[in-house]
């Protein structure tokens, strides 16, 4: 489209500029001032360059667009958890399901795309849940779009756990079972309840803080 309209402009104005030109040089063989003859075309250059930066400027608008992706729109500017979480830890995962699964590891899975308005805002949810919980357990957020199309998935496949719709939550204890599994904006205080039966930590009733009733394997790690 640029250069179609920049040869449709070149057209119209090239040969209207070079016929001045050649009726100067007559008249200046009739005897003409040089001098007016340099300003006209002098004159008729600027017009024409003024002419092509208004064009220039005018396709400039129409075809580069300015970026307008936020927070509130479901338009891709980034990862989300580096634009809106100000964390680039968390993607790629330190860990894949299999072997987070292998280890007997508590997990937190969170399938999501870049350019979800609902994902976005989700972000720092994920964010503070790895601020608690990232030392002791592993936090593995799946960008759906890497999810390979099967007829069938295996348990340790985070497509097995895929409902279809962003954001999802999911959190397995260390015997590899689902105890949260739930789409949409999940509280953090749900993700924590969880995590609290998990780690045997006292319930929110008697603790906002992170608390153990006795020492396990994990208190060194939530402790740091």
């Amino acid at each position: 489209m640029f250069f179609l309209v920049w040869s449709a402009f070149l057209s119209t104005n090239l040969p209207k500029l070079s016929i001045k030109v050649e009726r100067l040089v007559l008249m200046r063989s009739m005897k003409w001032d040089l001098k007016n003859i340099l300003q006209s075309i002098i004159t008729d250059w600027r017009q024409f360059l003024s002419k092509c930066l208004l064009v220039t400027a005018c396709l400039y608008c129409l075809i580069i667009q300015p970026a307008q992706a936020g927070i509130s729109d479901d338009r891709y500017d980034g990862n989300i958890f580096v634009v809106y979480a100000g964390n680039g830890s968390l993607v790629p995962a330190k860990a894949n399901l299999p072997t987070a699964l292998k280890e007997h590891k508590p997990i937190f899975m969170m399938f999501y795309v870049d350019d979800s308005k609902d994902c976005k805002q989700y972000a720092i949810t994920v964010n503070r849940v790895q601020e608690f919980y990232g030392r002791a357990s592993e936090i593995i957020p799946v960008d759906v779009d890497t999810i390979l199309p099967k007829d069938k998935y295996e348990p340790t496949e985070p497509g097995y756990y895929y409902s279809g719709k962003v954001p999802q939550v999911v959190v397995f204890n260390t015997d590899g079972k689902v105890v949260l599994n739930k789409t949409g904006q999940v509280p953090f205080e749900q993700i924590d309840d969880k995590f609290r039966e998990v780690f045997d930590l006292l319930p929110r009733t008697e603790s906002v803080e992170l608390k153990r009733r006795s020492f396990n394997e994990f208190s060194s790690e939530l402790a740091k």
